[in-house]
């Protein structure tokens, strides 16, 4: 009789817990289908680590609550500023249009410059309503970029737009429990860039090579003739410093070492290899072994020039490539 009790009230506790209904109530966060058309990028800037883009902004959404001429952010800008809205509504939502102009802070990678790639990103979110309230969608579709007047002297190589999530570790002020910790949705506009940079590097390593060609004259002229012997690889040294800092003035601080540092520090060791060889050329010729001093020159002069030549040509594919 006991096991009765029990089977039968098992029974009723099962089919009454079916029977319950569930309470559970599932939040899910409205969406903002966003796009975007950029205009142009411009006033690119390595040394102060920062460029201008113009775009075109666009949002479809059916929440009143959500006012982007308000409540929009783009984290990584250093300005932003927007025209007055377009807002219109386009199949029972609102659709709001914007002209955006920021300048962004931007960490330049040099180490190839100039054969650098690069690659740009702006970062939309809204302020004031987390990825539970909000998620953006992305418009991949309608969102490009204009292929004329886009950007000078780069090639944009890839275009995308999509949505992340940005994470604040911080409850922003709020002591209550849980609030320490906020995510948001962010829709992201991501540019890479490249460039057929041939003529700029000779624009900028022209000096460089000019001064140890200046250099390498020294070669010519016998050992014992002091003058040209040292003053020519002198005069190619400071041409070559001189070319180094113009150079170091145009691009950010960096405490790697570029491809212009790297082909700048050979042509310094091919002078000072210069400056070598026509020192034990000298002390040869007045110890009377001109003949050995005659030829330890010409095996420098080939090895120096035929090095030199070498490593640029191999430092260059290594960064072309």
């Amino acid at each position: 009789m006991r096991h009765l009790l029990i089977i039968a009230f098992l029974v009723s506790f099962l089919t009454a817990s079916a029977q319950a209904p569930d309470t559970t109530v599932v939040n899910n966060p409205d969406t903002v289908k966003v796009g975007a058309y950029v205009i142009s990028v411009h006033d690119i800037n390595f040394h102060e680590k920062e460029y201008t883009v113009r775009f075109w902004l666009w949002f479809l959404h059916g929440n009143s609550d959500f006012d982007f001429s308000k409540q929009l952010d783009i984290p990584n800008a250093k300005s932003i500023e927007f025209e007055e809205p377009i807002t219109d509504s386009l199949e029972g939502k609102a659709w709001v249009i914007m002209k955006m102009k920021c300048v962004m802070k931007q960490n330049w990678n040099v180490a190839d410059f100039p054969f650098d790639r690069q690659s740009l990103k702006v970062q939309i979110e809204n302020t004031l309503f987390d990825n539970k309230n909000l998620v953006f969608v992305p418009d991949t579709v309608g969102s490009r970029f204009d292929d004329e007047e886009a950007i000078d002297g780069w090639l944009i190589s890839d275009f995308r737009v999509v949505e992340t999530r940005n994470d604040y570790h911080t409850g922003f002020g709020d002591p209550r429990p849980g609030r320490a910790f906020s995510e948001f949705s962010q829709f992201v506009i991501e540019m890479d860039l490249e460039r057929d940079a041939w003529g700029l590097f000779m624009k900028i390593c022209i000096g460089m090579y000019i001064a140890f060609l200046i250099s390498i004259i020294s070669f010519t002229p016998h050992p014992s003739e002091l003058e040209p012997r040292f003053g020519l690889p002198v005069g190619g040294l400071f041409a070559a410093v001189g070319n180094k800092y113009i150079i170091d003035s145009l691009l950010p601080e960096s405490s790697s070492f570029t491809l212009v540092d790297t082909l700048h520090t050979v042509t310094f060791l091919g002078i000072f290899a210069t400056l070598v060889t026509s020192a034990v050329a000298l002390h040869l010729h007045d110890n009377q072994k001109t003949a050995l001093a005659l030829r330890i020159n010409r095996t420098c002069s080939i090895a120096v020039v035929s090095l030199y030549i070498v490593l640029n040509i191999f430092f260059i594919t290594v960064a072309l490539f």
